[in-house]
């Protein structure tokens, strides 16, 4: 397996022992190799361009003015604007559309040096577990080409898994991180909710969503959150932060660790994922760790409960499209035909099927059996994980199932839902969730999950630090 760490590479520039432009040079031999068979990115910068960039960090290292990221290549998700990109949310109703503004976590890495090189392949506007669903070409797994990366920021997970990028964003709204992280052999940590600035991301469902950094170590996560995270005057629902450097935390002493298991919940799950996550919590308990099982009773409404919001709050948010405004057009005279034909055309069937569910949990007489009742359902289960978070970190697979093969999960809607179940605990509740490596079963990367109560960061960090040393698997990726 080759290795490779952001930290690391830093130190290499500050050293004086690595060339930005060569590393960057080094990073597009790969993708040259890698892309044509994973199609990972939408959008690519060229290496001129790259160069250029990567021309001025020399210059910052050497002048002493270099930014914490400097240097680094980021890829982004495309749902998140980019004034030098098109941002299309893998959708063609937005093909070909610029937008007028960065977003904010944009705007943070560029300040910090970070050189922003493409945009990441996505299920449409976020809907998926497989990036299967974009609108314009599925991604594939770099571990094994005939599997799927997860989703939805499964661009952003298959880059980083064959050292296309040094670092990467996504967005989570139920998993769309971890589900990647956990079946392409990296790190995605969903923060607590507010804790980064959601201004200029392409919104699905507003209340459960939230940019999230992605990486192959838990350092290098835990580094791109320092620089992304914090109040942002442009978005209402953002906070500030505690002032703890993530990025210098060291491991945890396995001693000062409680951890929860939910055995109720591994039912069903794919084998290797449930021998996976019991060889990491009984190693840790073997160090000293306070182990216990738990109950969460109200997990088994927490998938229906997701999807109802969700849809209801996606069929909001994708009002908006109407080929008017943006670049997808109708050809028809008629208004409501005109509207009708653009969203026909730029809309793909997921995101149809997403909307008319939402519509119909809306819509009159049956707002209060289903939006309603959903919403007090979600009550449930924040108030259950909160409660469970107060005296442990909650251990959980990061997804039921082994990465699916190409194809097997879109021709069954509720199999594709099933595969968040493990994931939309932690945005159902707001709290912060770490998935990363906890090894391989037949070639194919298995991750582990851990979910604390909110601001609980510092601590997933320490933890998720702790079994990096024991698994060995910081900085992996396909060979």
């Amino acid at each position: 397996m080759i290795r490779e760490e952001a930290w690391r590479i830093l130190e290499e520039y500050r050293a004086g022992s690595l060339d930005p432009v060569d590393h960057a040079a080094r990073v597009y031999e790969r993708i040259a190799r890698w892309e044509p068979r994973v199609d990972a990115f939408i959008e690519l910068d060229s290496l001129d361009v790259v160069s250029w960039y990567a021309e001025q960090a020399r210059q910052a290292y050497e002048s002493g003015e270099a930014g914490l990221l400097e240097g680094l290549l980021v890829a982004v998700k495309d749902n998140i604007m980019t004034t030098r990109n098109v941002t299309t949310a893998a959708s063609r109703i937005l093909d070909g559309f610029i937008p007028p503004y960065d977003a904010t976590v944009v705007r943070r890495l560029s300040g910090e040096g970070a050189i922003i090189h493409g945009k990441t392949n996505l299920d449409e506007f976020a809907m998926g577990s497989t990036t299967e669903n974009s609108g314009f070409f599925p991604t594939r797994n770099p571990w094994s080409l005939d599997r799927v990366p997860g989703g939805s920021s499964g661009g952003s997970g298959a880059v980083l898994a064959y050292g296309g990028a040094d670092l990467a964003l996504g967005s989570d709204t139920g998993g769309s991180v971890r589900l990647p992280a956990a079946y392409t052999g990296t790190v995605g940590l969903k923060p607590t909710y507010g804790t980064v600035s959601r201004y200029g991301l392409i919104p699905y469902a507003n209340s459960l969503e939230q940019i999230s950094p992605m990486a192959r170590s838990v350092r290098d996560v835990a580094l791109l959150l320092d620089v992304i995270r914090g109040y942002d005057p442009l978005d209402a629902t953002s906070i500030e932060h505690e002032g703890t450097v993530l990025h210098r935390l060291e491991p945890v002493d396995p001693g000062e660790v409680s951890l929860c298991i939910v055995p109720g919940l591994l039912e069903g799950a794919d084998k290797p994922v449930v021998r996976a996550l019991y060889e990491v919590v009984e190693w840790l308990e073997s160090q000293g760790a306070l182990v216990e099982e738990a109950r969460l009773p109200s997990a088994r409404v927490a998938l229906p409960t997701y999807y109802t919001l969700a849809f209801s709050e996606a069929a909001s948010n994708l009002a908006r499209y109407d080929g008017i405004l943006y670049p997808a057009k109708g050809e028809s005279g008629n208004w409501e035909e005109f509207i009708a034909e653009a969203r026909g055309r730029g809309f793909g069937l997921e995101v149809k099927r997403r909307i008319v569910m939402g519509v119909y949990a809306l819509s009159e007489g049956y707002r209060d059996e289903y939006y309603l009742a959903a919403a007090k359902a979600r009550r449930l289960v924040r108030d259950e994980i909160l409660a469970l978070t107060r005296r442990c970190i909650i251990a959980l697979p990061g997804s039921p199932v082994l990465p699916p093969r190409l194809g097997e999960a879109l021709d069954d809607p509720l199999k594709l839902f099933l595969m968040d179940a493990y994931t939309v605990l932690a945005n159902l509740a707001g709290v912060p969730a770490l998935v990363q490596p906890a090894g391989f079963h037949d070639g194919l990367p298995v991750g582990v999950q851990f979910i604390a109560g909110k601001h609980g960061e510092p601590s997933l960090v320490r933890l998720g630090l702790l079994v990096e040393e024991h698994t060995g698997l910081a900085g992996v990726m396909a060979g």
